[in-house]
């Protein structure tokens, strides 16, 4: 039986910001998700999808382009009374389709749910997967998400015990 039946997928609207940040808070109090200033939230609100259930977001997520061939998934969130119900793993289906559909051809993440990534074909990288030219590229960005693909030690504190995890489209 599917648990997650009567749940919508779909693009999120600025409108769903306020419940993003209030689904996501406790993720970010335990360093799980990013913290991040709501303005970046409404700045990156077509990155985002939302699992939605009687007119309330119960899961996020979002997909956001590094470089022409590479995305990452962020801020994948489900709230704890939903959680094991399948929305995670919707969210994550429908940012992978959006990712191919962008002509794609890597994800990333950045997780502590490792198995569940596996699940969906991620395996865990060492190194920075990408070219010395792209590399330099990627250097010039202020994203911390870029920093963590990079495995950039300012980044480091932020990122202890979490798997570095790349799905090859």
């Amino acid at each position: 039986m599917d648990e997650s039946a009567g749940v919508q997928i779909r693009p999120a609207r600025p409108a769903d910001i306020a419940q993003i940040r209030r689904l996501t808070a406790p993720y970010v109090d335990q360093r799980f998700i990013v913290a991040r200033p709501t303005v970046a939230y409404y700045e990156s609100v077509q990155e985002f999808v939302v699992a939605e259930l009687a007119e309330q977001i119960v899961g996020c997520g979002a997909l956001h382009v590094m470089w022409a061939d590479l995305a990452e998934v962020r801020t994948l969130a489900v709230m704890p009374e939903y959680l094991r119900a399948g929305i995670g793993h919707r969210i994550l289906d429908q940012l992978i389709e959006n990712a191919r559909h962008l002509g794609l051809a890597r994800v990333f993440c950045l997780t502590f749910e490792v198995d569940f990534f596996r699940r969906h074909g991620f395996h865990p990288i060492v190194g920075t997967p990408v070219t010395q030219e792209v590399y330099a590229e990627l250097l010039q960005s202020h994203d911390d998400g870029v920093a963590e693909f990079l495995d950039l030690a300012r980044v480091k504190p932020n990122t202890l015990g979490n798997t570095r995890m790349l799905l090859p489209l």
